[in-house]
Order: C-alpha cells, then structure tokens, then sequence
C-alpha cells in the first residue's frame, strides 16, 4: 500500500493509474476505523480498480463546543486494516495543502436547503464543511467512483446534491449501515459511550423499528413520531429530532409519497447518536 502526503503525489500516481486504463475509488474517512468503514471499501474493490482512501479529521466541520481535539485518531490501527484489506493507496492530506490560508479563510461548498434541516439545524456549518472537504478531496484524487454510508443518511443526499449541481465526474455509491449484533449503528463516537450507556443505546434502532411499523402499517406519520418520542425518552435519550421524510430530497411526506425515511439524532449522556431506517408504505 502506498502512503501519500501531497497533493501532487496522489495526482501524479492516478494519472499513472488511469493512463494504464485502470478506475479510481475512492472512500474518504475521518479514521478511527471500523467495520462500518471497511464495508464501503470492501463494495468498491474489484478487478481494475485502484482504491484509494483518505484519512483526515476535518476542522471545518466541527462546531465550537464539538470533539474535534478529542476526535480519536488510530494511525497505525488503521494503516494496517487498510494494508490488510488491499487498499492501494492511503492519502494522508496535510492541512496546509487542504487549507492554505486556514479553515475560517478557505472557499466553502454550500448546499442550500437539505444542508439546512436535521442534522444541518443541529449542527450549523457541518455541512458546509463536509461538501468543502469532499470537493476538494475529489478534486485532488479525481475517483470514478465514491462510497458514502447510508447510517450518515442526510450526508449521502448532499454529497449526491453536489456532486450532481457541480456537474462532478464521479459516480457516488452507498452502502448498508453496518450494526453491532444488538442493532446499534457502528460510529466511531460509540467509544465516548459509558458501558451502562452502550446497552441502552441498542434501544435507538429498536425505535426507530418501532416508528417505521408504526408508519407502514398506516398509522399517521405524526401519531408515530409522537409515540416514537415517547418512546426514546422513556429510555433516557434526550431527543434532538425524529422524524419521517422522503427518501429523495428528506423533504415532509405528501400524499401518495411512498418512498420514506425515518431519521433520528439523540443524546445520551454526553454522546450524540444518529440513525436511520428506509421503508416504502402503500398507499393502494
């Protein structure tokens, strides 16, 4: 596996590449990585394929009061599951050449609209700076392809927002949340978790399970939100939001929509959770 720090090394090595004809994948990650992450990477592997990932804790979408220095940062763990998984080339950005006059002074990447709502409510600039990072990221390795997860639900739809308005050559893949064995969603921030806090954590997918029953078999969106609600406070999560939405655009379901999501952030303790469940409902 090679190990790039630059920008030019990385160009110079796909250009390489695509001159022998091969494809480029590419899977950007904070690190810390777990199973959940070697999943996109797995899905992109293949016969012709250069893959490529990056390992970079972005600042700039990070809030005041969030964890960005206490980020956990696993190096060498990491390097090693990459070598292991047949990964070809590790690109470790310096923060120089991803922003030259520093986060606060570097162009943005906005996605107005769906960057505004849920998570982006919660949690305003975060993904301002993820489209940013991203950008400049498929800008530098220039991927044919790119896999994103489908847990960070609502970050898919606007990678795939931007990739689509910018006119961006690559084609953006998703792949299936990966679960502990009791339901919980893989995040690098479960580690923050206390044990008493991790065996109720498990309780956020159960209800979401719950809502999207709930919803399929024709009771009122709303009426299941609200008992959903109930329902997570009831297990001690403080409830930023849940809710359901259209698949495509996260957009409040109308009459006749089948398509739908259902999305919830919490907090237990001091953790922040998200997760997410697709479901179709019909309408006949």
């Amino acid at each position: 596996m090679l190990t790039f720090n630059t920008i030019q090394q990385v160009r110079q090595q796909v250009a390489d590449w695509k001159q022998q004809g091969r494809r480029i994948a590419f899977v950007p990650t904070m690190g810390n990585l777990h199973a959940g992450h070697l999943s996109l990477m797995e899905q992109l592997k293949g016969d012709e394929v250069c893959l490529i990932v990056s390992i970079y804790v972005n600042p700039l979408q990070f809030g005041k009061n969030e964890d960005f220095g206490t980020y956990p940062r696993t190096l060498d763990e990491d390097s090693q599951k990459l070598e292991q998984l047949g990964v070809d080339l590790l690109y470790l950005p310096e923060s120089t050449e991803i922003y030259p006059d520093g986060p606060e002074a570097a162009t943005r990447v906005i996605v107005p609209g769906l960057a505004d709502i849920l998570e982006g409510e919660s949690r305003p600039g975060f993904f301002t700076g993820v489209a940013t990072v991203v950008n400049k990221l498929f800008n530098i390795v220039q991927p044919d392809v790119a896999c994103f997860g489908a847990k960070d639900y609502q970050q898919l739809q606007i990678i795939r927002r931007m990739v689509a308005d910018l006119a961006m050559p690559v084609e953006i893949v998703s792949a299936p949340t990966i679960r502990e064995p009791d339901g919980l969603a893989m995040s690098s921030r479960n580690q923050y978790l206390t044990a008493e806090e991790r065996i109720h954590a498990a309780k956020l997918n159960v209800c979401l399970q719950h809502l999207v029953k709930d919803a399929s078999q024709g009771t009122d969106s709303n009426y299941a939100v609200i008992h959903a609600t109930q329902e997570l406070e009831a297990n001690a999560f403080n409830v930023d939001y849940i809710v359901v939405r259209r698949q495509q655009d996260l957009g409040v379901p109308e009459p006749g929509d089948t398509q739908l999501v259902a999305l919830a952030a919490v907090k237990l303790g001091k953790t922040r959770l998200i997760d997410n469940i697709c479901f179709e409902i019909n309408n006949t």
